[in-house]
């Protein structure tokens, strides 16, 4: 049995943790952090939704300094298992991009380039954009991360995961990806690669983090958001033109791969001038 058949797997037709389990004849199945529940056991709300829920019964009021347990060994349990990563870049994308479509290609295309040239590939752990990115990098016998979270529907850590941890807190969840990636590069997709997409903004522009390339593939899906940003939110003055050219928006892999070993050869440059300050 290989490494990977050990990562917990749920069915493959995403049957809901609310659906009687009939679809596929499987049943409905839910990660809690290193734990996966099955049938009755499944919880229909998730660990994030009970940590930030206001209403209710006044116990949280007791159970919230507990839970930061629970956060501290996610945090712990993260650390420890990408402190040796090296070279990292995080692919981000839709999860309902289906298997053959261009864009998983060009992301399995884009995993196997990042590995031949000595990245770790790092993904959400999900389908689509992120199951084409690690695939790319265990064909090119790279090394292939997932970074997987609970969620109220199933989702389960992709088959072509060789590093997989399942968090129960987005944000022990971000930290790991930012901390351990030296860049980010974004595929088409929802509410969660915009989320990812802004976060690593929101720090690269605040000073948090440096020489972190964000990198969107599909100018086509990616043009619209740009131009708003161009126009609306930078003429009501809430951003400067400038803060724009944090952002690289191209089709082409070999200018992602350029503008990623820029960006490493920069953090280069001022690593050893840090080394060598008096």
């Amino acid at each position: 049995m290989t490494d990977r058949e050990h990562l917990p797997h749920a069915p493959d037709d995403a049957v809901s943790a609310r659906g009687d389990g009939r679809a596929g004849g499987r049943p409905p199945e839910r990660g809690r952090g290193r734990v996966w529940l099955r049938r009755g056991q499944v919880e229909l709300t998730t660990t994030d939704q009970r940590l930030l829920d206001s209403r209710g019964p006044t116990d949280w009021v007791h159970q919230d300094p507990w839970r930061v347990m629970r956060i501290q060994s996610e945090f712990v349990e993260g650390f420890g298992a990408l402190a040796e990563l090296g070279r990292a870049v995080s692919v981000f994308g839709s999860a309902r991009t289906a298997v053959g479509d261009p864009r998983y290609e060009l992301a399995r295309e884009l995993g196997g380039r990042l590995a031949r040239e000595g990245y770790a590939v790092v993904t959400g752990g999900g389908p689509g954009v992120m199951e084409g990115a690690n695939r790319g990098a265990v064909e090119a016998d790279g090394v292939s991360v997932g970074l997987g979270i609970e969620l109220p529907f199933e989702q389960r850590l992709n088959d072509w995961v060789d590093i997989g941890i399942n968090f129960r807190y987005f944000f022990a969840r971000k930290t790991m990806f930012l901390k351990y990636s030296q860049g980010f590069v974004v595929f088409p997709g929802g509410f969660g690669t915009m989320d990812e997409t802004f976060e690593a903004l929101t720090l690269t522009q605040t000073g948090k983090v440096t020489q972190f390339p964000v990198i969107l593939v599909g100018c086509d899906y990616w043009s619209g958001l740009l131009d708003w940003l161009r126009t609306s939110v930078a003429d009501a003055g809430n951003i400067d033109l400038a803060d724009l050219d944090l952002i690289t928006c191209t089709d082409d892999l070999d200018e992602v791969m350029r503008v990623l070993t820029d960006a490493d050869a920069a953090r280069a440059r001022r690593d050893e001038a840090d080394l060598y300050q008096p």
